[in-house]
């Protein structure tokens, strides 16, 4: 199981767009969640912060060790939609920022929950 957490800057003046792209997943939550079992995604969330007047967005995730679907080559409409949303907001220019988890806290109960369907 991996667990990642990851920052990236938002192009300027994009928040809003930024915005829209939230509340799309949030409306499209049942199709987001058709996506998470291909990609091998147990838990995702997304969290904002501004620096000094620069947008971050940052994804925690824990996921599936195993090859899983790269949501860039998915056919799943919501993931395209998704995939279009990140090309308008996520700056190229700026390489995320994978933070180092130093522990990960999950009971032995819940990690086995969370493993892949046979």
């Amino acid at each position: 199981m991996r667990v990642e957490l990851t920052r990236f800057r938002v192009l300027p003046g994009t928040r809003a767009v930024v915005d829209e792209w939230m509340a799309f997943l949030q409306e499209n939550y049942e199709a987001v969640l058709e996506t998470l079992e291909p990609e091998q995604m147990y838990v995702e969330t997304i969290f904002c912060e501004e620096i000094d007047g620069v947008d971050y967005l940052y994804w925690y995730s824990v996921q599936g060790e195993e090859e899983a679907q790269d949501v860039r080559h998915s056919s799943h409409w919501i993931d395209q939609k998704h995939v279009e949303y990140w090309q308008r907001c996520i700056d190229p220019d700026h390489p995320p920022t994978d933070l180092t988890p130093l522990i990960t806290m999950l009971p032995t109960r819940i990690e086995r929950a969370m493993r892949p369907l046979p």
